[in-house]
């Protein structure tokens, strides 16, 4: 009899074959059933039996088939047929259920291509037990509502909704969009939501009202490097304007050198300051927009909100008539934001984890060949060795009179005094899925 290389006790191998690519391996139930599944009668007898063949994990490289010699029996009582019932074998599939729980783990950090190759079963399959695979993690995962929140979005053919825990820097949740409907109800289903201190957002009115209507003692926060964002866009404008008066030679120099009069004056290299001299020599337009947006940096340097507003009211006035149409969208979202954007000086909470994220997650996407929305959110907030946790302690609870003290406590009550710590859930830590995702892992 060949050895019993499943390493499954509830079955005996009777034979296997071996070829290039697969073992088939013929295998007997050790048990029999105890008595019928529908009357319970304990007496029956053979009626026949089937082979059925159900899917394994890989072993040596190869994939596997296990050919179970199925019995079927009879009821003496009730007259009904019924086969045995095969353990290990998961009730929805052709596979053993170790097979359906490896899919599901790789599925996370692996394409269902591979995975379906890989075991010998159509990428639908794999398609579906990583869909059965998520809604338990759905439901086993609560991630701890932030009390510093960070909300963004990516654009994966339309824009997705990022929740961020900023202070632990981790990703909490992937919406299927960013529509104020949808935040309002994901805020609003989030345990203990009146605990979120702080949220960094976007200039997106939608996240703004979400947040002001289901958690109104939270501070809004505008995002620092949005708005500043926004002087690099008025920068880039004045660049772009300056190129109708360029021979072909300085248009291209002028388009290579553009990364130069994004960065800040005292982050330039001498070989970047010496090209940015001669643009803005040659160019003044170009070094009033460089010092205009260089000032405009400076404004986050203030040491609190008064010093900000005044900075701004500086700058503001040294806007010529020239270059205020390329500022326009920058005075503009102050005008409108300005008790948000100014918050920041009061709270400096910046979403930048998020921001980085962003690019790779595209990667993902891409390397997926085009994730369904299901799928690249349960990749980002499942990954395996990504979670980040935190233990915490039980209270403390007052020692009851009738107890006797600790140096006579027995055994049993030492362990039913036994501290068990808990563990929280905080979310997909970002500097891991960064390197996860740039090392491949994911």
């Amino acid at each position: 009899m060949p050895p019993n290389i499943l390493n499954l006790s509830a079955y005996t191998v009777t034979s296997f074959q071996e070829t290039d690519h697969d073992y088939h391996i013929d295998a007997v139930a050790v048990r029999g059933p105890i008595a019928c599944p529908h009357c319970h009668n304990e007496k029956f007898y053979s009626y026949g039996r089937r082979e059925q063949m159900v899917k394994d994990l890989p072993m040596h490289g190869k994939r596997v088939g296990i050919y179970i010699d199925t019995r079927r029996y009879r009821c003496r009582s009730c007259l009904k047929t019924f086969y045995e019932t095969l353990p290990s074998i998961n009730a929805k599939r052709s596979m053993t259920n170790r097979l359906v729980d490896w899919i599901g783990k790789q599925s996370i950090k692996r394409t269902f291509s591979s995975i379906a190759e890989e075991v010998g079963v159509a990428e639908g399959t794999v398609r579906l037990i990583f869909k059965d695979y998520v809604a338990d993690l759905n439901d086993k995962f609560r991630y701890e509502t932030p009390e510093w929140m960070g909300i963004d979005e990516i654009h994966l053919i339309r824009p997705r909704g990022v929740i961020a825990n900023i202070r632990e820097k981790t990703i909490v949740e992937l919406l299927p969009n960013r529509t104020k409907e949808t935040m309002i109800r994901y805020l609003s289903g989030l345990e203990n939501h009146s605990k979120v201190r702080y949220v960094a957002i976007d200039m997106w009115k939608p996240y703004r009202d979400a947040v002001q209507r289901v958690m109104p003692d939270a501070t809004i926060i505008i995002d620092k490097f949005h708005v500043l964002r926004m002087a690099n866009d008025a920068m880039e404008r004045v660049r772009k304007s300056c190129r109708e008066s360029l021979t072909p030679k300085q248009r291209r120099g002028l388009m290579h050198d553009r990364f130069v009069m994004l960065k800040r004056e005292d982050t330039l290299s001498d070989q970047e300051a010496l090209l940015l001299s001669g643009w803005t020599k040659n160019f003044p337009t170009l070094g009033r927009a460089y010092q205009l947006k260089e000032d405009f940096f400076k404004i986050y340097d203030s040491k609190d909100k008064a010093d900000a507003l005044e900075k701004f009211a500086a700058w503001e006035r040294s806007l010529t008539q020239e270059l205020r149409p390329a500022f326009s969208n920058l005075l503009k979202a102050w005008r409108n934001w300005q008790p948000y954007i100014t918050a920041y000086f009061d709270h400096p909470v910046t979403n930048a984890y998020t921001e980085s994220l962003n690019n790779l997650i595209r990667v993902v996407n891409r390397l997926g060949r085009g994730y369904s929305f299901d799928a690249l959110r349960a990749k980002i907030l499942y990954a395996e060795g990504a979670l980040k946790k935190r233990s915490v302690k039980p209270k403390f609870n007052r020692r009851q009179k009738s107890e006797r003290r600790a140096g006579e406590m027995s055994y049993a009550m030492m362990i039913q005094h036994k501290e068990i710590k808990r563990e929280i859930q905080l979310g997909a830590d970002i500097s891991t899925l960064a390197k996860m995702i740039e090392n491949g892992r994911l």
